[in-house]
């Protein structure tokens, strides 16, 4: 008898290690929402509360500061970043698709179309893992700054969380746009330049 508990605890010990040790499979997410589904109600909703719970109004009546006031505004402010942060993680999920089946860019000709899109990011998986990941690095740090009340800290890193979606944004749903500079390397060469290839 003692002799089978020992085995049916080394047994349970080695089921739990294992099911410790092995990540999931992409089998078991049931997903839903494709990447246009979480900028549009996570991201972009979230981000865009933060941007304008700080600015400088200038009126009639004097300049006014906006800031959050009080614990709630706080707490609202750090519900949106931890948004941010978690975000990135849903969106480098296996599985997950770009936009819906005959979905259509809003901007042809200057967006390209989600399926376009899904072509760059399932030739490049590794570069749009780490412009997500960069995404995320810097929501950490708004997130720190949230609750440490630090504005000022927040107004940089706005700036900055704006400059790691442009750059995903850039590469993989706008790269044709006409008012972008282009790619290094691209530059059409300067007139005069010698361009036969000697």
């Amino acid at each position: 008898m003692r002799k089978y508990l020992i085995l049916l605890l080394l047994l349970t010990a080695a089921c739990v290690i294992g099911s410790c040790a092995a990540p999931p499979a992409a089998t078991d997410y049931n997903i839903v929402a494709t990447i246009k589904d979480i900028m549009d109600s996570e991201v972009d909703p979230s981000a865009d509360y933060i941007w304008e719970s700080f600015g400088t109004e200038v009126s009639a009546a004097g300049i006014i500061e906006k800031r959050p006031q009080n614990d709630e505004d706080w707490k609202e402010e750090r519900r949106r970043a931890i948004v941010l942060v978690e975000a990135a993680n849903l969106l480098i999920m296996p599985g997950r698709k770009v936009a819906k089946p005959n979905e259509k860019s809003e901007n042809p000709g200057i967006e390209l179309g989600p399926e376009e899109i899904q072509d760059l990011i399932d030739k490049d998986r590794d570069g749009f893992l780490k412009l997500s990941k960069e995404f995320q690095e810097v929501a950490l740090e708004q997130l720190k700054a949230v609750d440490e009340k630090n504005v000022a800290e927040m107004l940089r890193i706005g700036a900055d969380l704006d400059a790691k979606c442009e750059n995903c944004h850039k590469k993989y749903w706008y790269p044709n746009d006409p008012g972008l500079p282009p790619p290094p390397g691209d530059a059409a060469p300067e007139k005069g330049a010698e361009t036969s290839g000697k």
